[in-house]
């Protein structure tokens, strides 16, 4: 039986530890990025390596010392340094005497057969083709609705009367799902959600939207982006990035798999900017923000670890798309040293803003319809 674990991102570690458990692992389940995390990444990692680099090298860590012996990981193809991140991991890793697996889980419509010998050795348990059946209804159903409670809690909270609320509600819905054991325990979880949220009181308000893009950890991680979503929500904002897990499992999965269409879309809504490929989710990154515009949202954040080439890339053209729509942009670059509270005045100044020009186009409006009635 082998002892794995893997980076933490989000929720993400609820259905990938009963998968790992389903097939006849031991999981020792990665802690929430935190000080150590981070000071333990920083100091075996090369000084520039990204933000993300650090967090999950300090918590392969954390895991190796809690008697992890297999560590499961993504690769990547394309410019972006993470398509190599976990050979060098593994090398810095061993470096330091720690004896493990490194097993690199890479896209499958470029190493399929790579993919499927990967999966094999993760498979320790006999399993017929209806357990496989059921084990990948019952995963998806939970990562789903994990992110199912996550969208909702965006949503509420900036229309929530009681401050506070809406994350309460949000992490019993995790709890919820997280204690789970069947399909028929998630159908009920999924109705018992939509009671508590919709039992929250709630304000009538307006509130200013914006579209958050970047790379996918700092989008994905509370702890990496300082709950930026958390935030912006108790300012009066309604925050909805542009990745959530189940989707990007379907888009860089199955779709990728039959060559069908799915971020390939985004890529399209990209391509009047730059169509060539900068790695990462840097392209992503332009291509939604064209899709927020085009839904009217106020503005756009954009996400960004310290020295992540993709993004970079991106943050030269993502102003052009924001001035063409009339978005608010600002780009928020972050690292170790990054602090909350500056994050949040940053925040405040931004979302500020939003509504002083929402306010202001709404009385031109206003003033112009006035105009029109009166000649």
């Amino acid at each position: 039986m082998r002892k794995v674990s893997f980076p933490y991102m989000g929720t993400s570690y609820i259905p990938i530890a009963k998968l790992m458990k389903a097939f006849g692992n031991e999981v020792v389940l990665p802690p929430r990025p935190n000080s150590e995390t981070i000071s333990l990444g920083c100091k075996f990692a090369p000084e520039f390596a990204c933000y993300p680099f650090k967090i999950v090298l300090g918590t392969y860590v954390q895991v190796l010392e809690a008697g992890a012996d297999t560590l499961v990981s993504t690769g990547g193809v394309g410019p972006c340094r993470a398509g190599l991140y976990t050979t060098l991991q593994e090398k810095i890793l061993k470096n330091l005497g720690y004896k493990f697996e490194m097993i690199t889980l890479e896209p499958p419509g470029r190493h399929f057969s790579d993919l499927m010998a990967s999966i094999k050795k993760l498979i320790n348990a006999r399993l017929s083709f209806r357990d496989y059946i059921n084990i990948g209804r019952f995963i998806w159903k939970e990562l789903t609705l994990l992110d199912r409670a996550e969208r909702l809690s965006h949503k509420t909270r900036p229309l929530e009367a009681k401050k506070g609320e809406t994350t309460r509600v949000y992490k019993k819905c995790v709890d919820l799902v997280a204690k789970a054991e069947s399909i028929k325990e998630l159908a009920e979880i999924e109705r018992e959600m939509e009671l508590l949220y919709g039992g929250i009181e709630k304000k009538d308000f307006d509130p200013v939207k914006i579209g958050i893009v970047g790379e996918i950890y700092v989008l994905m991680e509370p702890s990496a982006n300082l709950e930026i979503e958390e935030t912006l929500g108790e300012l009066g904002v309604y925050a909805e990035r542009s990745m959530f897990l189940s989707g990007y499992t379907v888009s860089n999965a199955v779709m990728d798999l039959f060559h069908m269409a799915g971020e390939r879309d985004v890529k399209k809504l990209a391509s009047p900017y730059f169509k060539e490929m900068c790695g990462g989710h840097g392209r992503e990154s332009v291509g939604n923000a064209v899709h927020f515009a085009r839904r009217g949202f106020d503005g756009l954040i954009q996400l960004s670890p310290f020295t992540c080439i993709p993004e970079i890339v991106a943050k030269s053209i993502l102003p052009r798309v924001c001035e063409e729509s009339g978005m608010g942009f600002l780009s928020l670059t972050l690292d170790e040293q990054t602090g909350k509270e500056g994050v949040r005045t940053r925040l405040e100044a931004f979302v500020d803003l939003l509504f002083a020009k929402r306010k202001k186009m709404r009385l031109s409006s206003a003033k112009s319809q006035l105009a029109k009635e009166m000649s």
